[in-house]
């Protein structure tokens, strides 16, 4: 069948169009008879048109009532305005519609296993087997359109800024960088196993070694870890090294490109020079350390004043080294007692032994432990919360980890609940002044915050051994209304500090040799002071979609167990590519 060259597409038609003769193709959408003209709309990823067939032609006519929804079609006709009081304003070519001359049958299509709708009643699960029609409708269309328009963005914006596109290998050396790696077996040398890049983090670090002084590349990297709705087992790293630069550098890059990409997807400027907060500030503050400063919502400290109360738990807690903290949540007062009893039983998972309130009518205040508290404790209650008719105030009492987490998670959770801030704005800031290394509770040992790469602020490089908790990290993160979307630091390009670091984390010069050998050697060869920033690409279009799970914005994601319901992988291969391979399974023990 010869295929006429498509004339527009189904987005595009306008007024200026009216009088044309034209040749469509696409996707039978909606249909409909209406005072004896059938209508259709015809869909493809730019847009709608409206087609309408008028009975005259009576054969057209039979053939545009046999169409299913689905249908792949060829349309030519003439664009016609639609009566006035006809015209569709939520619609771009609302105001025009094509008459049908002539239509061809391309292909039919079974009946769709849900509707190719935006408000789909499908289960996610269902969406996923079927995902080759979950991506035909327009709102999974304007996620991947908006991923490449950001994807250009990047490159536009790095381009312009001298950095040079690299590609680094996906088949590499294992090296612990916090997660599981992925593995492949070599077919070459049995027994021997390349490693999917977890980040090409030493890559980059070589690269700077090598003399290329600023690159960037749209990475793909894969860590077998447990999922979320912000993490896939493969994802894309937008990723960017840079040599002869302080940490202020490569921020103030970073906010450009974010500020750029932001703006060439939603054309919305940002204001810069981001906030900076300190790490510690941010977790005493808002319980978090990627804070959502959309909400206007801070933590504040009661512990002054409950080291001296009457109320035996608030005092018993300060003197063990705890703290008491509050929160206020303006219009919460009107939460009832069941709303009440589940936050209290919601932060349990965080070790809070228990959640006191205090609720705010006129100028009235009750609680349940109001009657422990001197006029005094109540009077500098309502100072430092200052709080309105309708509020709450929740105070938590315990260690600064529980404190932080527990009225974090209120702070947000309330937050959506009563509509407290505007979901179409951007609100950026930096997390600085991190901690270098932390306490690995599975593995009781010492780890890299960031990884092991990342450099010591100088003053504190004594204290790698003798107090390693008390190193700060040349590190920054960037946070976007509430998501770490970006990670960076300078990284350590003596030998002698990065082994260290290694020393410091329990990492033996043998176990060191064996996996970054060649970035010790190469760090030995004029290495230049470098560092860097990595953005989670996929979570950093979600946000600019308007998604809450970035499997919406990942044209063939896996589920939350890395399952691909699609096409059924992983799956099981033949015993002969096994053998090939030099690999033997192992029955799990009780299956």
């Amino acid at each position: 069948m010869e295929i006429p060259k498509r004339s527009y597409n189904c987005g595009e038609l306008s007024v200026q169009n009216v009088g044309e003769s034209v040749h469509l193709y696409g996707w039978v959408y909606h249909r409909r008879h209406h005072g004896g003209l059938f209508f259709l709309d015809l869909r493809d990823r730019y847009g709608l048109i409206q087609v309408v067939f008028r009975p005259e032609n009576a054969k057209l006519f039979s053939e545009a009532e046999n169409l299913s929804g689905e249908d792949v079609i060829y349309i030519k006709g003439v664009v016609v305005q639609r009566p006035v009081d006809a015209f569709n304003k939520d619609l771009p070519t609302g105001e025009v519609e094509v008459l049908a001359e002539k239509l061809d049958v391309l292909n039919k299509s079974k009946v769709p296993p849900f509707q190719i709708e935006d408000e789909v009643k499908a289960t996610e699960e269902h969406r996923l087997e079927w995902r080759y029609l979950d991506l035909r409708r327009p709102i999974m269309q304007k996620g991947i359109i908006q991923r490449h328009k950001a994807a250009q963005a990047t490159r536009e914006y790095l381009n312009k800024n001298d950095f040079l596109e690299i590609e680094t290998p996906i088949l590499m050396k294992s090296t612990p960088e916090g997660a599981r790696d992925y593995l492949v077996p070599s077919r070459k040398h049995k027994g021997k196993f390349y490693a999917l890049p977890q980040s090409p983090q030493t890559y980059k670090q070589l690269l700077m070694i090598s003399g290329y002084d600023r690159y960037y590349q749209l990475a793909r990297c894969f860590r077998d870890e447990d999922l979320r709705a912000d993490r896939q087992p493969e994802f894309t790293q937008i990723d960017i090294e840079m040599s002869f630069v302080n940490p202020e550098d490569v921020m103030e890059m970073a906010e450009g490109l974010l500020s750029h990409i932001i703006f060439k997807t939603r054309g919305i400027s940002l204001k810069t020079p981001f906030l900076k907060l300190k790490y510690s500030d941010a977790l005493t503050r808002y319980g978090s350390d990627k804070p959502d400063l959309r909400i206007p919502l801070e933590i504040q400290d009661f512990s002054d004043v409950a080291k001296n109360s009457g109320f035996k738990i608030f005092a018993s807690c300060i003197q063990n080294g705890g703290v008491v903290r509050g929160l206020k949540i303006p219009g919460g007062a009107q939460l009832s007692r069941s709303e009440l009893d589940q936050l209290a039983k919601d932060i349990e998972c965080f070790n809070a032994k228990g959640l006191v309130n205090f609720k705010i009518s006129g100028a009235e205040i009750s609680s349940p432990i109001l009657k422990f508290l001197s006029e005094g404790e109540i009077a500098k209650l309502r100072e430092i919360y200052k709080p309105g008719d309708g509020d709450i105030i929740f105070m938590v009492a315990d260690s600064e980890t529980v404190v932080a987490n527990s009225l974090g998670f209120l702070l947000t959770h309330l937050a959506e609940r009563f509509n407290l801030y505007s979901k179409e704005t951007f609100t950026p800031l930096w997390i600085t002044d991190m901690p270098l290394l932390e306490h690995s509770e599975t593995e009781d040992r010492l780890m890299a915050t960031h990884h092991p790469f990342t450099a010591p602020v100088e003053k504190d490089i004594p204290l790698l051994l003798e107090n390693p908790m008390a190193v700060k990290a040349k590190a920054y993160d960037l946070v976007l209304n509430g998501f770490e979307i970006a990670g960076g630091s300078i990284r350590n390009h003596k030998v002698d500090v990065q082994r260290k670091v290694f020393e410091a984390i329990k990492i033996s010069e043998s176990e060191a040799e064996e996996k970054f050998g060649f970035l010790l050697n190469a760090l030995q060869f004029g290495a230049p002071p470098h560092g860097g920033i990595a953005f989670g690409f996929d979570r950093l279009v979600m946000l600019i979609a308007g998604e809450t799970s970035i499997r919406n914005i990942i044209p063939f994601p896996k589920t939350t167990t890395a399952l691909s319901l699609m096409d059924g992988s992983p799956t099981t291969v033949k015993p002969e590519q096994l053998e090939e391979l030099g690999i033997k399974l192992i029955k799990e023990k009780g299956k």
